[in-house]
């Protein structure tokens, strides 16, 4: 099964991290990445630039940034392909990003 952890974060606030806690946080997804490699469930990863760069397509018109109405953005995602939905969770309950958001689990569409 493969699945989304979609990573929500707090734009402003991650970009007012002190650098040591910055720096700690970099080290927990390098350990978390290196985790899912090891255990052979990582397809692949990536972070996603800022929302100020995005843009949103609607009936043919193109528009500023995402508008989410919400306090946190998606930050980025990993894709994985675990056996199930209690082995997805089991890795998203791991992922650094709770310490400052939220992940999303979801299954990819087959």
């Amino acid at each position: 099964m493969q699945v989304l952890l979609l990573m929500y974060q707090d734009e402003k606030a991650i970009q007012k991290l002190p650098r040591e806690e910055f720096g700690r946080i970099h080290g927990a997804f390098v350990a978390y990445v290196d985790a899912l490699k090891k255990a052979g469930v990582l397809l692949a990863n990536q972070g996603l630039g800022p929302t100020a760069k995005a843009r949103t397509v609607r009936e043919a018109t193109v528009l500023d940034g995402p508008f989410a109405e919400t306090k946190e953005q998606l930050a980025g995602y990993f894709l994985l392909d675990v056996p199930d939905m209690e082995a997805a969770l089991a890795w998203a309950k791991r992922h650094p990003t709770l310490a400052h958001g939220a992940v999303e689990v979801r299954p990819v569409w087959t």
